[in-house]
């Protein structure tokens, strides 16, 4: 037994006096017997057998149904180490305020001890963590979710180096929840949340927080970024990381279906949320998905958005906050099926067609092995990581930024990822248009200031010549009749194809003030209802958009004062520049 890991137990088990402390091995048998406990409690109910084997139901309380950033907290030791754009907590106050609220408070409960493993076994990109908790629901989340158990242990010997995440439900009340990451000690506490970004503590918290950190301190990237290959007709695979804003299409992009129109074309799924990547002996930035399952949004899943996503989950599965049928199924809006005639809410009332309230919570989950994802690469667990050629950045605009472009390179690259910002809908926040930033889509994720964040991309991309290209997309572009110009979804492969081109040093681009755009016909559209002129317009960089983005992206920039990568401004100068502003 790792004495260090003994010894913190032990001492949790003192503070938050469970009945009984149970360390996981990870075997089939052991999480079946969580699961009769579950039942038997009503964490779960297990769902029809003949159509949704070994698949369990929960609902959660209406409470507690999201990640609350306002209750998030970077506890480093100076304040300015955590940045403008997290909430901040001085770790001594931290321990004062919350570890009280841990005091017995797994009384009647079991602890639940989970050595877990993000990443392939063995691989060197791989950590260790490991997390206490009295809810079952996390239990069954994490076998799904990473390599838990004895492999963990046996992966972590005698090391100290592992990651500290201790969990309780406490009372589920909001005004004693709280998410903390205590950065230099790579600990995370989390009370009075059963909620999976909350409480699964291997997800955000950890190989997103705390992972970013150690990613800066040793020299790696931890990215809130899917993970895809590409292959084409030839049989040649390429591996691009992509980072998107919520609701712009990240997971139906790693689990892109190729497009009749684009025969011998497959795509390989790596990866749909997180990625961390490390230079290999050539140079290169390999990948790997630290995760072991999916943990998506269930409303608007169906076998016509994202068939693979829909697919995954029909065994071995979590469904959690949807609609629940007389016939022990799930459903949720957009599924692609009309509503059955007896079912329940999410809340657990009868389901009325004609009211207000939907069957599903807007932020239901499925939870879903990714072995069982029906394009799931057959690299996806390789010890080393795949080769990333390409990096994309994006958001959902609805002008300004064209369909696709290439920075200049690596610091300009940067500066993109930097501004990435993504409009607000109108059932969000009332009005159309209104732009959040979401730099690399990592805003509520990097565990430190973000501005040194960017200095360490910056830094990142001095160490090799064969950093992956940098690119940017945006598949939401309107006419002025507020449509879509663009068709989305598979065709986005011919924007890909036109991607890796770039990167072995073919496809056609003319330079712009804003970066490398393809030139008219780069990007196959045959058998596609997109004329010329709407390519034009796809693809158009115009000054006076253009002119208020970069005062946007200034007055964001302004936040970081000082410690303001010089390069970032020297970018934005340079963008400035370009356009004659």
């Amino acid at each position: 037994m790792n004495q260090d890991l003994k010894q913190w137990v032990d001492s949790c088990a003192a503070h938050c006096q469970p009945d009984r402390v149970v360390w996981l091995d990870g075997s089939e048998e052991e999480i079946q017997r969580v699961y009769e406990d579950s039942v038997a409690d009503g964490t779960f109910v297990k769902m029809n057998e003949e159509t949704y084997p070994n698949c369990w139901y929960h609902r959660s309380d209406p409470s507690d149904v999201a990640r609350v950033e306002h209750l998030t907290f970077i506890c480093s030791e100076k304040e300015d180490d955590a940045g403008p754009t997290n909430n901040w907590m001085a770790p001594g106050d931290a321990k004062k305020k919350v570890w009280p609220l841990f005091e017995g408070a797994m009384k009647g409960r079991t602890m639940y001890v989970i050595p877990y493993v993000m990443g392939p076994l063995g691989s060197p990109i791989s950590k260790v963590g490991v997390e206490i908790t009295d809810s079952k629901y996390v239990v069954a989340n994490m076998r799904i979710m990473t390599r838990m158990g004895k492999a963990a242990l046996d992966q972590l010997g005698d090391s100290t180096d592992y990651c500290k995440g201790l969990h309780s439900l406490g009372d589920l009340s909001p005004d004693r929840r709280f998410i903390l990451h205590f950065p230099e000690d790579r600990e995370i506490w989390s009370v009075g949340s059963g909620y999976g970004g909350n409480a699964l503590l291997g997800k955000k918290c950890y190989a997103l927080r705390i992972a970013s950190v150690m990613a800066r301190d040793q020299g790696w990237l931890a990215e809130h970024m899917l993970i895809v290959g590409i292959e084409n007709p030839a049989g040649e695979t390429r591996y691009v990381a992509a980072a998107f804003p919520s609701a712009c299409g990240k997971t139906n992009l790693a689990m892109l279906v190729p497009p009749a129109s684009m025969p011998g074309w497959k795509v390989w799924t790596v990866g749909d949320d997180i990625a961390w990547m490390k230079f290999g002996p050539d140079g290169q930035l390999y990948a790997i998905n630290p995760e072991n399952g999916f943990f998506g949004v269930a409303p608007g899943t169906s076998t016509k958005t994202n068939p693979n996503a829909f697919k995954t989950v029909q065994k071995n599965s979590l469904f959690t906050n949807v609609g629940f049928t007389d016939d022990g199924e799930p459903w949720w809006e957009g599924m692609g099926t009309e509503p059955p005639a007896n079912m329940t809410t999410w809340k657990g009332a009868p389901y009325d067609p004609k009211g207000s309230e939907k069957a599903a919570h807007p932020n239901s989950r499925f939870t879903g092995p990714a072995s069982q994802c029906p394009c799931i690469s057959p690299e996806w667990e390789n010890p080393k990581g795949v080769p990333i050629s390409a990096i994309l950045f994006g958001g959902r605009r609805a002008s300004t930024n064209p369909l696709v472009f290439e920075s200049f390179g690596w610091d300009h690259g940067v500066f993109v990822g930097a501004a990435v910002g993504s409009e607000t809908t109108a059932a969000a926040i009332g009005k159309v248009g209104v732009v959040r930033r979401d730099p690399m889509a990592m805003l509520p994720f990097c565990g430190y200031n973000m501005a040194d964040y960017w200095k360490h991309w910056i830094e990142t991309g001095k160490k090799s010549d064969k950093m992956p290209r940098i690119f940017h997309v945006n598949w939401f572009r309107q006419d002025a009749d507020g449509n879509y110009m663009w068709p989305g979804f598979g065709e986005n492969l011919r924007v890909l194809a036109w991607v890796l081109d770039r990167c072995s040093g073919k496809g056609e681009a003319v330079e712009t003030p804003i970066g490398h755009v393809p030139t008219p016909g780069a990007i196959d559209t045959s058998g596609l209802d997109v004329d010329p002129k709407t390519m034009d317009q796809l693809l158009s960089v115009k000054k006076d958009e253009w002119k208020a983005e970069l005062d946007d992206q200034a007055e964001f920039f302004t936040k970081f004062g000082d410690r303001l990568p010089s390069e970032l401004q020297d970018q934005l100068n340079q963008a400035r520049s370009r356009f004659g502003f």
